[in-house]
């Protein structure tokens, strides 16, 4: 492709390079740079990619997307904005593949992952669609799974996939968009057929700074949307929102000024059940998971699946059929009279939700063993400790992925919150040990929550991520009790 033809939609304020050179690949990592790639050299929050501009030359790269000059002589494009310049650069560079496919992001603070996987399921159901998935847990395009780092995939490497996608037929794609990605520019370009807001809780104020920020983020993605749905309880609708195409579809599990709403929801420990009402319409169905947020999910993707023209009654009847993500209220075997559950939950509502969901399945104590994330929002630390500590029985505080920095620091900010409501409590810093420690001392009838890794296979060390399944690691712990037996 010339270079004329990805720099036609970028601002460019000196053009220092030949329009006409063939362009190979769009990369912002000078280490994957091949002969005949654009470089897109953007201010990282770590490094300036402007420092690997030689580098990328050096592996022959046809010409450099930057902000400031480069300080030696290599072909290049100055654009005041290079990061929303990589976006749009890769979008061109892969033909726009958004525009052949309908694509239905999904933000808010919880419930993205399980609310994407669940309209993957009802598309395919329903429509016989072959279907893409963009989120935190894996990449799909259709069956085929593949490797994620990030919710939202850098532009160059979300625009590939997304032409994979095209290429291989699927109709659709169902993401997880997250308010990092909308901050920076991450799926600037892209086309989305519709969006959906879930809900907005405390995190990430680490990187926007206060709620407002965090939702005013959110809010982006709307202003990409032709279609547009959204959580009517949630106190952060109207902001998030803003910027929506109306009418918006609305959804609720309380009020009848939303265009879906849940009747008579009952509540198991393996499900929920409710009335589906639009309209006039009332269909009764069901997931297979428990929680009052689970209804919300369900809403969620029911409220996508009507976005995409699936009746009420045929998405409904199919929501039963539907399974959920991996290590979203997760069951472990064990080798007693007494139960381990994984959770994600890395907020503080979402471990409100997951332990007041867990409460009535536990006929004994409820055990929470959970840490915090390091380089991320320390505010909310002691608010989930101290939430912990209100609606557990007994508290496990560890590590969960410490980053760079130190992993005891990260309890010390956990404590007081856990230490202002008199809860027993214990600190195991190797989280290991700390799943041992709550195996070898449980009780008959105990429920134990292994809170924050969920689906993760892996914890993050410095910069390493070192492998650590926590259903490998109950098993491991299960096979030498019975070897002591």
């Amino acid at each position: 492709m010339k270079l004329r033809e990805i720099t036609a939609q970028i601002e460019v304020k000196a053009l220092c390079a030949d329009p006409d050179t063939e362009i190979g690949g769009v990369e912002c990592d000078s280490r994957r740079v091949r002969p005949g790639d654009l470089f897109v050299a953007v201010p990282g929050f770590q490094a300036d990619g402007h420092r690997f501009i030689p580098a990328a030359a050096e592996k022959g790269c046809a010409a450099v997307l930057c902000q400031t000059p480069p300080e030696i002589d290599v072909p290049y494009i100055l654009t005041d904005d290079s990061r929303l310049a990589l976006a749009l650069a890769s979008c061109a560079f892969y033909r726009h593949p958004s525009r052949e496919m309908k694509v239905i992001g999904v933000t808010g603070t919880n419930g993205k992952t399980t609310t994407t996987i669940l309209v993957k399921q009802l598309l395919e159901k329903c429509l016989g669609a072959k279907v893409g998935l963009v989120g935190s847990i894996q990449n799909m395009i259709g069956n085929a799974v593949f490797h994620t780092e990030y919710t939202t995939p850098e532009s160059n490497d979300l625009q590939a996939l997304f032409r994979a996608m095209a290429d291989a037929g699927c109709g659709y794609c169902v993401m997880e968009v997250s308010s990092h990605s909308l901050a920076l520019h991450r799926v600037a370009g892209t086309r989305f057929f519709a969006g959906l807001f879930t809900n907005l809780t405390q995190d990430h104020l680490d990187f926007h700074g206060t709620m407002e920020e965090y939702a005013r983020a959110k809010s982006l993605l709307f202003a990409m949307c032709e279609h547009a749905a959204g959580n009517l309880d949630d106190g952060w609708f109207q902001i998030v929102m803003d910027k929506a195409p109306a009418p918006v579809y609305t959804f609720s599990a309380c009020s009848d000024a939303a265009d879906l709403t849940a009747r008579d929801i009952r509540l198991t420990e393996s499900e929920v059940r409710f009335c589906a009402l639009e309209g006039s319409e009332l269909v009764r169905t069901h997931l297979n998971a428990p929680g009052q947020f689970s209804v919300y999910n369900a809403l969620a993707a029911l409220a996508c699946a009507r976005m995409a023209g699936i009746p009420l009654r045929d998405a409904a009847g199919a929501l039963p059929e539907c399974s959920g993500a991996k290590g979203r209220v997760e069951p472990v075997p064990t080798d007693g009279d007494y139960s381990i559950y994984i959770d994600y939950a890395v907020t503080p509502d979402a471990v409100e939700n997951v332990l007041r969901t867990l409460r009535p399945v536990a006929s004994g104590r409820l055990v929470m063993l959970f840490g915090c994330g390091g380089d991320r929002d320390r505010t909310k630390r002691p608010i989930m400790g101290r939430i912990s500590a209100e609606l557990a029985d007994y508290v496990i505080v560890t590590s969960d992925n410490p980053r760079t920095e130190d992993p005891m620091a990260i309890i010390e900010d956990i404590l007081p919150g856990v230490q202002g409501v008199g809860t027993p409590y214990t600190v195991i810093c190797d989280r290991r040990e700390a799943i041992r420690h709550a195996i070898e001392d449980h009780r008959p009838g105990d429920l134990i929550l292994l809170c924050g890794q969920g689906h993760e296979d892996y914890q993050i060390i410095g910069h390493q991520k070192i492998h650590m399944d926590e259903r490998e690691i109950v098993a491991e712990i299960l096979r030498e009790r019975e070897e002591r037996k």
